[in-house]
């Protein structure tokens, strides 16, 4: 059996060759490789994508964080609260401002659960990292007016979730996009990010003119003039090559996040149907009503989550377990003083979680076969 990978950049880069080469070309020949107008061009485009006036490139996802951190006043004594079940950049990010994590429990959403927030807002807490995790928006209204009563930056964790909506629930309020609502959002161009560049990549967001241009400063030294520093910054700057490679994909985000969404429901309808779910063997992703979920992973829960992983790689078929520790139980986080227990839901996500193959490409036999092995290793079956 021909194996099957969680994401295939390599079917994606095919759909694409000709552009991609050519945008490469184009960089090459002008001899312009640091903050040129490939820069500026994306930075317009992702600012225009998310409904902000601003766009900040960067190195990479966790340089967006770091400087979005920093550029908000985050330094040696302030805290952050952030979700135990993410990836490490998150709470790392928070550390590397001169911050401390401070953690918060999830919800079934697999984001920072806005009715246990309150109680983690001690007197040091200066900002709330809420993460987007796997292409679903947070909870953001209840989180954005608890921020504002206390006068609290949010920095949004948009990593996985570039272009998906929110809208709350009371639907009283319009759509908006992760990484325009809070008082900046970051973003991770990652390859396989579902805007992914060829190598290391990253932007801040934010409606705030005053923040972003403080953003520039940092990421450039801290100086606006070369040898003329203001603070200290950091030397983070976007890729012109990475640029013009996400300028070519940017174009065709659109069309793969649709695609990526009628996968998810095909394996919606798939487990469904073969009584996976209405028989406890398999949580399906979660939704949010009004929400646009990008699905950058699809992810199940299933109590045998291990046994089953193993037996669809006998297969060939690849999964991913996004998180297997959560963060406040990871070895360099033991100073903060948590312990197994302290946040029941993400242990209990870490234990159950499994990320199956998604991406635009993937042929609709493959998700059949998928979720027939699934149905199969469960003594069950797809019925169509």
């Amino acid at each position: 059996m021909t194996p099957l990978p969680v994401v295939d950049l390599k079917a994606q880069f095919e759909t694409i060759r000709d552009e991609v080469l050519a945008a490469v070309s184009e960089v090459l020949e002008s001899q312009r490789f640091i903050l040129g107008p490939k820069v500026g061009e994306l930075e317009r485009r992702v600012a225009e994508l998310t409904g902000v006036p601003h766009a900040v490139g960067c190195a990479s996802g966790s340089d967006a964080l770091i400087l979005a951190l920093a550029a908000c006043g985050i330094g040696a004594g302030a805290e952050v609260v952030t979700s135990p079940f993410t990836f490490f950049a998150s709470a790392g990010s928070i550390t590397h401002a001169g911050g401390r994590p401070v953690f918060c429990d999830i919800d079934s959403s697999f984001n920072l659960d806005p009715l246990r927030l309150e109680s983690c807002l001690g007197p040091n807490v200066k900002a709330v990292m809420p993460v987007h995790l796997f292409g679903l928006c947070a909870d953001m209204d209840p989180i954005l007016r608890l921020c504002a009563s206390r006068g609290l930056a949010v920095v949004e964790d948009t990593a996985q979730a570039i272009g998906a909506t929110y809208r709350g629930t009371d639907g009283r309020r319009p759509e908006r996009v992760a990484g325009g609502m809070g008082s900046a959002g970051s973003l991770s161009f990652f390859p396989t990010k579902n805007l992914g560049g060829a190598g290391d990549g990253g932007m801040v967001t934010t409606g705030d003119e005053a923040l972003a241009n403080r953003l520039r400063l940092l990421r450039v030294h801290g100086g606006r003039k070369m040898y003329h520093h203001e603070v200290v910054g950091w030397n983070s700057r976007l890729d012109e090559l990475q640029a013009a490679i996400l300028l070519v994909k940017i174009g065709h985000l659109r069309d793969w996040s649709e695609a990526r969404a009628a996968h998810a429901a095909l394996y919606d309808r798939l487990f469904t149907e073969a009584r996976l779910v209405s028989e406890g063997l398999l949580t399906l992703p979660p939704r949010r009503a009004g929400s646009g979920h990008i699905f950058h992973q699809y992810t199940i829960r299933t109590p045998r989550r291990d046994a089953l992983r193993a037996h669809l790689e006998t297969l060939g078929v690849s999964t991913g377990v996004y998180y297997p520790v959560p963060l406040h139980l990871q070895e360099c986080f033991r100073p903060l003083g948590y312990a197994a227990g302290d946040f029941p839901e993400s242990e209990k996500a870490c234990r159950e979680v499994l990320s199956l193959p998604i991406y635009p490409e993937m042929p609709e036999a493959a998700q059949r076969m998928v979720a027939r092995e699934i149905a199969a290793f469960h003594g069950l079956a797809v019925t169509a």
